[in-house]
């Protein structure tokens, strides 16, 4: 992990409240991201806003020196990291955290699983994954049309399902649904969003090998503070998200 100021070469609201950063940074840095991992940014360096934030690495290109961020804006702190433009200077801790470990997995076939905000994380793992030629199908979860993003981008590197709760776009329901419906045939899924899309995920995978990807308010970052515990498997100790994740095996830990 590094800290440096990375400079935001564009700026762009991509869904409801959703922005998209595309930073340059050295590419020897960016060679070294694993999908999964995310940056911790600092929004300035007011009392107000002292926490960093984490926010999931969407894409990596070390060729053009590019990072893409995605974010959604829920509070005053991403409201206001939203504001900044073209040119501004950007405060990083990058690379954070623990990422999928695709390296080490021999698969021919993997379903990637997002809701909301934890879609972003996916697509560059999706395109890792191609690139190791294991066949990518994608299931992506929104509230509603207004809330949709990346579904070409996930298109251009295999099936892709969307849902929202209202359906008001793609299927009706959430990516169980989705899920359910099209009985798809895979070795090993990779998901990442909210808590209670995890459960259910990982209730109705149970036959399955996957990993989870965790989102977690964050103090520190860096696993001194204990902000973002989380219970293992057992639930006889705690696991650091920021630290030991954000990504885990299912059998790791107790959501």
């Amino acid at each position: 992990m590094q800290k440096l100021k990375a400079t935001i070469r564009h700026s762009e609201i991509i869904a409801r409240d959703t922005v998209q950063f595309d930073l340059l940074i050295d590419p020897t840095i960016l060679k070294t991201i694993q999908p999964g991992q995310f940056v911790h940014v600092n929004i300035d360096d007011s009392s107000e806003h002292m926490l960093r934030r984490p926010i999931s690495i969407a894409d990596v290109k070390p060729d053009e020196s590019l990072l893409t961020l995605i974010f959604k804006q829920f509070g005053e702190g991403t409201k206001k990291l939203a504001q900044l433009k073209a040119e501004t200077p950007i405060d990083l801790l990058i690379p954070s955290g623990n990422g999928y470990p695709i390296d080490d997995l021999a698969i021919e076939h993997a379903l990637l699983i997002g809701g909301g905000i934890g879609v972003p994380p996916l697509y560059y793992l999706a395109k890792k994954l191609k690139e190791k030629n294991v066949k990518v199908t994608t299931v992506i979860g929104f509230q509603s049309a207004d809330d949709v993003f990346y579904e070409e981008a996930f298109l251009t590197l295999g099936d892709c399902f969307v849902a929202t709760d209202d359906g008001s776009y793609g299927y009706e329901g959430f990516v169980t649904d989705v899920m359910d419906q099209n009985k798809i045939d895979f070795d090993m899924y990779f998901a990442c969003g909210p808590n209670p899309m995890l459960r259910a995920v990982k209730y109705t995978l149970s036959d399955k090998e996957g990993y989870i990807s965790l989102e977690e308010r964050m103090g520190c970052g860096i696993g001194a503070c204990y902000a973002c515990v989380v219970p293992n498997r057992d639930e006889t100790a705690y696991k650091k998200v920021c630290h030991d994740g954000p990504v885990f095996h299912t059998s790791e830990v107790s959501i």
